[in-house]
């Protein structure tokens, strides 16, 4: 043989040996990307049925079941704002086939107030997969209300300290760290009157019993086409399309933003390509324009992104949030 014959023998040799090895380190990734649910998938919400959690999770449902080959089912388990179904994701396997849909109340402030006893670590025990839904936040008022816009607002509670009072859903949450952090934004002195759910705060607010609040735009917004509640102003970066012409808290207190939100997570200890998966298939129905158009109909705008992009969100809402509930000394000690 000759020596020319010999080279491209041996070269040949090599190229099939590192095909090989090329296919070896490329069948993990495969892997990664071809994980499907082998049963039924459970998408677990804490929340009331027929509410705006509700309806996200059943938004969500039938295009991910289409995706990805088994049914997606909407279970309901409602309880201690969110975390009795919470807990059941977490004790559930970790196997891709439980998700639950949380808030950033549940995984950035709850776990951060004093006096609250949480039955579990949501920092430890839930693996995040995708924030979903930015909810557009508003600034409501009382059609008796003495204010009209932000400006006026701001101008009465600073020549009348103490009158203005404000509803939310509960020492804690987010409508209360949202106006306290107008509060503290503005320099005034407004009166916080919690309530324990968004039902009874939206009656006394259209009552007159309370002056406004910074709520979820899905809540109330019958009441405010209807003219039963006064929209102010956007507390995010942008009006909802339902309002576009609703201005903004930020125009007049500048670095004045918040945006709740709703996220997929599953039960800490996912596997990589478990999560892969999910995130993918997430990926792919929230860029569908019936998700889009959806969502919007609800109130809410598309988040997306990866689980890394997922986690930094949790980490500076729960940076921020810390900030506003030590300044302003919330506790339920």
């Amino acid at each position: 043989m000759s020596s020319i014959e010999h080279g491209k023998r041996r070269l040949m040799g090599l190229t099939v040996a590192g095909g090989a090895l090329a296919s070896l380190r490329l069948r993990p990734a495969m892997a990664q990307a071809e994980w499907r649910p082998a049963t039924v998938v459970r998408l677990i919400n804490g929340f009331s049925p027929g509410g705006s959690a509700d309806q996200l999770c059943r938004v969500l449902a039938q295009p991910l079941a289409a995706r990805l080959g088994q049914p997606v089912i909407v279970e309901t388990r409602t309880g201690s704002g969110g975390f009795v179904a919470a807990s059941a994701v977490a004790r559930s396997a970790a196997d891709g086939h439980t998700l639950g849909l949380a808030t950033m109340g549940m995984l950035t402030i709850s776990s951060q107030l004093r006096g609250l006893t949480l039955p579990l670590d949501v920092q430890k025990d839930l693996t995040p997969i995708c924030g979903v839904a930015g909810i557009y936040s508003l600034l409501v008022a009382s059609p008796q209300a003495p204010f009209r816009d932000v400006p006026e607002l701001i101008a009465y509670a600073k020549a009348n300290p103490g009158k203005l009072s404000y509803a939310s859903t509960g020492i804690g949450s987010a409508p209360n760290l949202a106006a306290e952090l107008f509060r503290s934004q503005a320099g005034v002195n407004i009166v916080h009157i919690p309530y324990k759910g968004g039902s009874q705060a939206v009656v006394d607010l259209i009552a007159g019993r309370v002056d406004m609040l910074i709520g979820n735009l899905p809540d109330f917004l019958p009441q405010v086409r209807g003219g039963q509640i006064r929209p102010i102003a956007f507390a995010g970066e942008r009006a909802a399309p339902e309002l576009p012409d609703v201005p903004l808290i930020k125009q007049w207190l500048p670095g004045y933003s918040v945006t709740n939100w709703f996220g997929i997570v599953a039960p800490a200890g996912l596997k990589p390509d478990v999560l892969q998966a999910w995130s993918q298939a997430l990926q792919q129905v929230l860029a569908e324009p019936d998700t889009r158009s959806r969502m919007t109909e609800l109130g809410m705008e598309i988040m997306g992104g990866s689980p890394q992009a997922f986690r930094e969100r949790i980490d500076q809402d729960r940076e921020r949030w810390s900030a506003v509930i030590k300044s302003a000394n919330i506790t339920l000690e």
